[in-house]
């Protein structure tokens, strides 16, 4: 009988991965997605193959899991199972090449793929391969499918992108590695699925349950915090960070992935909201789940449920902590896109995943995914965790003056919490504002005594309505910038016919972005005199040296002022929470139009220092795609006003947009200056 065997099999890994958008994710698997069919090469020797006496079945195995399928010579009827077609004029060949369908609804993970060769009147098999199947957001009949080529792009593929931090008037824009590209994370975000609570409880379902991204990211948003299971990350929230790294020091994914990962899955010391998000959508976007990092400004948790946070400051404007509730002057967490047939098509679309570890959501440290839909439309039957995400961008914040003990003034505000929510826009650098996908125009009140719009709950608070005889108001001059003082004006109205002796006191507190105010740092407090309806304005300032130890870091400022009507004992409060602008770093690229794959450029680092102080820290240069690791030199001493350059030589790996960026971490104080530069590398 003549020899009939299989030789070798090209699995066409680049053919296939540029095919499948899947090009730099990984060097040791043929990376393809669902709904989508790729080919592979298989080269026979001994007699060529015939399709009369020949046949080809395939066996594709995931875990426990396996499906087979025979190769026909016809399309498939049906793209909701598995098939295998030869492609046209491959009979009486030793050359064959067969197109493999997976459906859009087979479960993600790394597959062994097994060849049957039946030749009357023996058979052989084979072991020709493995291949890693993603979610598909190209393909319509994949549930995170996706419509606008620009949107797959930005969430999708891009590698980098910004966390924004800070205060909606002044908001800090930190960029940030995604690092989907860099080598051996698309492995380890397999591994972070197996070595998950619900894998180890169920391997068989585990497996079945991956074809669904609604189990995928309830999954995942479990797993970047550790505490139900082997998670990536520890939170930390107090200002000791020994044993471990500070959160503010991260500035991507694949560091932290690598480091989980090679501890045997140990948690990687620590993170805090922003970094959980970033995590996450680093593996939501390997997975292939569309995924954004979206910045909640002035987010509440609202403990006890009743939409309501109450802060509580004393007669003298000084903040007090006086309540489990609390506002996050910021919180990050992820949106991924998917429908959701669980809920009904009206809830597809974006979905809220919040990995940072704040309430359990049927037993576990996740949250969602919350449809924003359901969220906008206060839909709090749907799950998952609608009311608490809702409370997050919609409660009510009552601030209360007390004096002994007993409240003297309670006002209440609507406007506050959720007061900006963005993202990165698709495409650039720019943050797009997404507030209108999460709240409903505020009601207002007709002449007629009934609301305009569409109401949202809120608690009344008992008591008659008394009309206010001041009005306050705080404002910042100019944006705070670090090393130089502080100006803000308080602007007070005097509403009656009547003079009237008012005394002022201003208060200014450090605090962190998640946390109530520290000891006051500075105050000011004067008595002024005002005539009826007379509009006075009063400026003030904090000189750089006072505040410049205490804010270090990501601190910000609560400032707050108290005006006291002596006569009548009305107190108004007036305030406002602002962060410091840092000095940044500089990124000047020569040649930037003429960027190009395998070629070595240059890109001059430039720091001038602003402050007041010399300063001396470690300057880092990385960009995923870039450069192979990171570029790290000391900084000596800078003083004032005076310029550190430093020339960085870079050979981008993969053309698209990318992004360098640098990091200088002074010695002795948490403040990091940071500075970055997107760059258009072209094909070669």
């Amino acid at each position: 009988m003549e020899d009939f065997s299989l030789k070798y099999v090209n699995l066409e890994l680049w053919a296939n991965q540029e095919s499948h958008e899947t090009q730099g994710l990984s060097s040791k698997h043929l990376v393809v997605r669902r709904g989508q069919p790729f080919k592979l090469t298989l080269l026979f020797k001994g007699r060529p193959f015939s399709p009369y006496t020949d046949s080809l079945i395939f066996r594709a195995v995931l875990g426990d899991l396996y499906v087979e399928f025979p190769a026909t010579f016809s399309k498939p009827q049906h793209h909701s199972r598995w098939s295998a077609e030869v492609q046209p004029g491959e009979s009486y060949s030793q050359s064959v090449t067969v197109h493999i369908f997976a459906p859009a609804h087979s479960p993600v993970g790394c597959y062994d793929l097994h060849l049957h060769l039946l030749s009357q009147p023996w058979q052989r098999s084979y072991k020709i391969g493995e291949f890693v199947l993603l979610c598909n957001p190209w393909c319509p009949a994949d549930s995170v499918y996706i419509q606008n080529e620009s949107q797959r792009e930005e969430y999708v593929k891009n590698d980098f992108g910004f966390l924004y931090m800070g205060t909606p008037k002044n908001m800090a824009a930190r960029p940030w590695e995604f690092g989907q590209y860099e080598e051996g994370i698309l492995e380890i975000c397999l591994n972070l699925l197996q070595v998950s609570p619900q894998h180890s409880k169920n391997r068989r379902m585990d497996y079945l349950s991956r074809s669904d991204p609604v189990y995928l990211s309830r999954v995942v948003c479990a797993m970047i915090n550790c505490e139900d299971d082997r998670g990536v990350l520890k939170g930390n929230w107090s200002q000791d960070f020994r044993n471990g790294i500070p959160p503010s020091q991260w500035s991507g994914s694949a560091d932290i992935l690598k480091l989980w990962a090679g501890s045997n899955y140990s948690p990687v010391k620590y993170g805090q909201c922003w970094v959980f998000a970033a995590i996450m959508c680093t593996v939501m976007r390997v997975l292939g789940i569309p995924s954004r990092v979206v910045t909640n400004f002035n987010s509440a948790h609202d403990t006890n449920g009743n939409l309501v946070i109450e802060e509580f400051y004393d007669e003298k404007g000084k903040k007090l902590h006086m309540s489990r509730d609390s506002i996050w002057n910021f919180h990050v967490w992820v949106e991924c896109w998917m429908s959701r047939p669980d809920i009904g098509s009206a809830f597809d679309g974006w979905q809220v995943l919040d990995p940072t570890p704040q309430e359990r959501s049927r037993g576990v440290f996740c949250c969602g995914p919350s449809p924003v839909r359901g969220i906008r439309d206060r839909r709090l039957d749907v799950i998952y965790d609608i009311p608490f995400v809702y409370a997050e961008v919609n409660a009510d914040v009552c601030t209360v003056i007390v004096k002994d003990g007993q409240a003297v003034s309670r006002t209440v505000d609507t406007e506050r919490v959720g007061s900006l929510i963005c993202t990165k826009s698709p495409g650039s650098n720019m943050p797009q504002d997404v507030t209108n996908a999460y709240k409903q125009p505020k009601a207002v009140m007709s002449p007629y005594g009934t609301m305009n719009g569409t109401p949202r709950s809120r608690r009344s608070f008992a008591g008659r309505e008394t009309k206010q005889g001041l009005a306050v108001s705080l404002r910042l001059n100019n944006v705070p910038v670090a090393g130089e003082n502080i100006s803000f004006s308080v602007t007070v109205s005097n509403k009656d016919n009547v003079p009237k002796t008012l005394k002022e006191h201003v208060n200014a507190q450090a605090k962190e972005y998640n946390s109530s105010p520290l000891e006051t740092f500075w105050e000011d407090h004067n008595i002024l005199q005002i005539a009826p309806y007379e509009v006075k304005i009063i400026q003030h300032q904090i000189p750089h040296s006072v505040y410049e130890r205490m804010l270090m870091g990501d601190n910000l400022v609560n400032l707050a002022v108290v005006m006291k009507d002596e006569a009548t004992q009305e107190r108004v409060l007036a305030s406002e929470e602002f962060n410091i602008t840092e000095p940044e770093i500089s990124i000047q690229i020569a040649n930037e139009d003429d960027i190009v794959v395998n070629k070595e450029h240059s890109a001059l680092v430039v720091f001038r220092n602003p402050l007041p102080m010399p300063v001396s820290g470690v300057l880092t240069v990385m960009g995923s795609g870039l450069l192979d690791g990171k570029v790290q030199s000391k900084l000596h001493l800078l003083q004032p006003g005076e310029t550190m350059e430093k020339t960085v030589a870079f050979t981008p790996k993969m053309a698209g947009t990318k992004m360098l960026q640098a990091n200088l971490v002074l010695r002795n104080s948490p403040v990091i200056i940071r500075g970055f530069r997107t760059v258009t590398v072209m094909a070669a």
